[in-house]
């Protein structure tokens, strides 16, 4: 797959330059002379004195783009309406450890559309949602030795963390409490400015915080790892959900669940849909290979299958009965939470005490866990089922995933549509 870029570029004239410099070389203050000059022609500067204006308008210039930063485009939700329209906005200068990359293809969260909507009480409004990115790499700074102009990477859910914590210490940087969010984060090393997320034409991420997209994964179909496969795999590899011949369940058929199903099988494992829909039974056993599907709303099902697994994933966003679920685990089994559901979900001690069955949550995974992800998905050519839209169809898409209504995942065609909607 290739891509053309196309670089925006403007030519300023003198007199739009800062200060003295511009007034000195401005059309208007050109220098004259006088008819009274006997013999005198007006000479052109000398080809030292011109080298040495042009390195000093070009040194200004710098500088003054070095303070304010890039132009970006974007989309982005005022108000709790959660509607996105087109914004302008800026993008800070590029540092030393800055890498600075073209936005390809970024997909749609739950997560984003909760936000906007401000259903969390954190929205800082205007919100440019956007933290499953892949792009490529238009310039980086003098101090990035990981990266360099042309690669494929990928931007997930944060951008930045303390780095001294233990969390940090250990890769579990997405636990640090300094953590700073792709989308309506707070980055306290940068003046504490909001962050803007990948529902715009250009990013600019210190180069820790970056990974690299391998060789063979579809651009559009691999965004969604960035937030919906690490947010899977990350549990599954620590909590030993990720054994030859183990038996694991998985709850919803949506954005994360399916992609779930396909690492699951991927490592070799019995995989058993859960879901309130029979109507997703083909879908996930002809389809994504599942070995079995079990309606949750049937209690011959769900008793057929008491005490058969040995841990579940628990990928749904809006609420639901949990306690039938631990039923379904083995003694000790684990039930990993990695949906996020607005209202609390009601688990009584029977449910988890008799068989000593644990109950994690987790949120997405570290840089670490998020590059061995991307590296076993091409090693075992695991992609999202996504529809790909332009940017001006994403009011459309996130009513659709307000209700349920995509397979799977929505990811926008950045590259191919920004530009034309401002």
């Amino acid at each position: 797959m290739s891509h053309h870029f196309h670089l925006r570029t403007s030519v300023l004239p003198l007199s739009s330059f800062p200060g003295e410099l511009g007034a000195r070389f401005s059309p208007a203050n050109k220098p004259r002379h006088p008819a009274s000059s006997v013999g005198v022609a007006a000479a052109s500067p000398s080809r030292t004195l011109r080298h040495h204006m042009a390195k000093a308008v070009a040194k200004e210039v710098g500088a003054q783009e070095a303070a304010q930063g890039s132009a970006a485009l974007g989309w982005a939700a005022r108000d709790a309406s959660g509607v996105l329209s087109p914004f302008d906005f800026s993008r800070r200068a590029q540092k030393d450890d800055d890498v600075t990359i073209k936005v390809l293809y970024c997909g749609i969260c739950h997560t984003d559309l909760y936000t906007i909507k401000n259903e969390w009480g954190t929205a800082m409004y205007p919100v440019v949602p956007g933290h499953e990115i892949l792009g490529v790499v238009t310039s980086v700074g003098a101090g990035v030795s990981k990266f360099k102009a042309g690669d494929t990477v990928g931007v997930g859910y944060f951008v930045g963390s303390c780095r001294s914590c233990e969390c940090c210490g250990n890769g579990y940087e997405n636990y640090c409490s300094g953590m700073v969010l792709t989308s309506n984060g707070i980055d306290p090393e940068h003046g504490g400015a909001v962050t803007q997320g990948g529902f715009s034409d250009v990013m600019l991420v210190n180069e820790d915080y970056v990974v690299r997209v391998p060789d063979g994964l579809p651009l559009d179909k691999a965004a969604p790892l960035l937030c919906a496969g690490v947010t899977v795999y990350s549990p599954m590899m620590r909590f030993g959900l990720n054994a030859p011949g183990k038996h694991l369940g998985v709850v919803g058929l949506g954005g994360l669940g399916h992609v779930a199903v396909k690492f699951g099988k991927a490592f070799g494992m019995r995989v058993t849909v859960i879901s309130t829909s029979p109507g997703k039974r083909e879908e996930a056993l002809e389809r994504l290979g599942a070995d079995e599907f079990l309606v949750s709303r049937d209690p011959e099902q769900m008793q057929a299958a008491v005490g058969t697994m040995d841990g579940i994933l628990d990928t749904v966003s809006a609420w639901h009965p949990i306690s039938p679920l631990f039923a379904l685990m083995k003694p000790m089994g684990q039930m990993v939470f990695v949906g996020g559901p607005t209202k609390p979900l009601e688990l009584p001690a029977y449910a988890i005490v008799p068989g000593g069955k644990g109950i994690a949550g987790n949120c997405v995974g570290g840089i670490r866990d998020c590059q061995a992800m991307l590296e076993f998905a091409a090693k075992h050519g695991i992609t999202a089922e996504v529809e790909v839209i332009k940017m001006d169809y994403v009011n459309t898409a996130l009513e659709r995933l307000a209700k349920n209504d995509v397979r799977y995942r929505f990811v926008i065609d950045v590259a191919g549509s920004l530009g034309s909607t401002s």
